[in-house]
């Protein structure tokens, strides 16, 4: 070694006589990661004496995800809706421990962590943190969800609702408000088709004594999945023993007494909001005015065999706005694109999305263009509904199956996403299914998508419309044209324009 290898592999300006395919001597030899394809680590499931399940999925890496995951707005029935909002928002406050939400912050802040909580169908309470400090995160964790002091901060979250609410109908981006408007369209009055956002004459209503009435039936263990991703099973489960086994919640005992096991019931329907948004996107670059709507039909529930062929059809629809820039994997070849964005020039927006819950599903499409011409767009999107019935073709089929595997697992890479992965599949059925396994499913044939679009055409449509709404067809005509064979609306005479 030292210079005389130096003068030996590299002298003056001549080359190494040293072929690249040989080892050079003297080197160790090297030793290279193998890839079997199938995931190193399965997640382990733990049930306490109590019913609370520990799952958890280990990943290489100095930090954790840990959090607890239980029930959401869907079981508002029997209280006033806006409930789950308002614990979304009153999440990591104070607590028997901890004397307001700045201490638990800075005690996050000492294992370089940060703490959310979101609500839906489920609400989710999580933590990311150092590995080392797991036993100060499931602490803080049991504390926040068990022994929250809601004092003056029941007031405080009525003002963040409130504005919230405001923002809400004000954003330029109509997403949220048209989500929950579908939702409330297909299953009217129940379950996921119960408001998500607090209405606003409840807001008001929700006081310390309703949230604890709520905590009391639904925030009990045999409801709830402490999840964790990045950390030793043994060791979530001893921390789970010592901080979630014998707690005595501050509401009192935590068994069960009222709960609303309702399975959601679709209904079909329409709800519209007239709404002038001529001034939503004001600036140098307004957005024009645009008309909204979106359209769905009943799907299944994620527990069906035909979750993975509606999957791979929301795929194939795909979509999107109309200036998204091209590129691989972009989804330019989908149906939404080829057939509506880039044949109609005066529509902003067609995408397809998938909603699904462990008793239903709903499958929509959301388009939006100039209000005068909110009929015509209709009729394009109810022609799609239709045309899904048809053959598809083996190219588009193939890419759709080969994106849908590639956004699962790419998704999968994310530790928050593994996440809520595990804490809802271990939630719901009570075991988890890995990423390789969910590929493996993923070999849907073309009849299988004529076969569940067949299915779902027989069911009543679910209509939501948002801004100017005076060429919105009625919603018989919306019915009939997705029950005829080509999807068009029937026609109007008007003897006066």
């Amino acid at each position: 070694f030292g210079i005389a290898a130096y003068r030996k592999y590299s002298s003056g300006g001549g080359y190494p006589n040293v072929s690249l395919s040989t080892p050079l001597p003297g080197i160790p030899k090297p030793l290279f990661a193998s890839v079997d394809g199938q995931e190193k680590y399965e997640t382990k499931i733990t049930t306490l004496e109590n019913g609370l399940k520990v799952a958890s999925q280990n990943k290489f890496g100095e930090f954790c995800t840990v959090g607890l995951i239980n029930s959401g707005s869907r079981h508002e029935a029997k209280y006033p809706s806006g409930i789950s909002h308002f614990l979304e928002k009153l999440a990591f406050s104070s607590t028997a421990q901890y004397g307001s939400k700045d201490e638990i912050l800075l005690t996050l802040e000492k294992h370089g962590g940060i703490c959310d909580c979101q609500t839906s169908d489920t609400t989710m309470y999580a933590v990311s943190a150092e590995v080392k400090g797991l036993d100060t995160v499931v602490s803080l964790l049991s504390d926040a969800v068990l022994q929250p002091r809601l004092l003056e901060e029941v007031e405080m979250t009525r003002m963040a609702v409130r504005f919230e609410l405001e923002d809400l109908n004000m954003r330029p981006d109509p997403e949220p408000l048209l989500t929950e408007m579908i939702h409330a369209a297909a299953y009217r009055g129940n379950t996921v088709g119960l408001p998500r956002f607090c209405p606003a004459e409840n807001v008001e209503k929700i006081d310390k004594k309703v949230l604890h009435s709520y905590l009391h039936n639904y925030y009990c263990p045999e409801r709830m999945v402490l999840a964790g991703v990045g950390v030793e099973h043994e060791q979530l489960v001893e921390c789970a023993r010592k901080y979630l086994l014998d707690v005595r919640p501050v509401w009192g005992t935590s068994s069960a007494a009222d709960v609303d096991l309702s399975v959601a019931q679709y209904t079909g329907g329409i709800v519209k909001m007239e709404k002038d948004m001529s001034d939503v996107s004001l600036g140098p670059t307004p957005i024009p005015e645009l008309t909204h709507i979106m359209i769905g039909l009943e799907s299944c529930s994620f527990l069906e065999e035909d979750f993975i062929p509606f999957a791979v059809l929301n795929m194939m629809m795909g979509g999107g706005g109309s200036f998204s820039a091209g590129g691989p994997g972009k989804g330019m070849f989908t149906r939404l694109y080829l057939n509506v964005l880039n044949r109609h020039h005066w529509m902003y927006n067609a995408t397809s999305y998938h909603h699904s819950y462990e008793d239903s599903g709903l499958l929509c499409i959301h388009a939006s263009a100039d209000p005068r011409q909110v009929r015509e767009m209709v009729e394009i999107i109810t022609r799609e509904f239709i045309q899904m019935g048809g053959s598809a073709g083996e190219m588009e089929l193939e890419r759709a199956k080969t994106q849908l595997k590639s956004m699962l697992m790419m998704n999968l890479e994310s530790r928050p996403v593994i996440f809520e992965d595990v804490g809802r599949q271990v939630l719901s059925t009570g075991k988890r299914k890995l990423p390789h396994e969910l590929c493996d499913l993923i070999s849907v044939t073309a009849s299988d998508i004529k076969r569940v679009t067949t299915k779902m055409l027989r069911s009543k449509p679910a209509v939501a419309a948002l801004g100017d709404l005076t060429e919105l067809p009625t919603y018989e005509h919306i019915q009939a044209a997705l029950s005829s064979k080509d999807g068009r609306l029937p026609r109007v005479y008007r003897l006066f324009r």
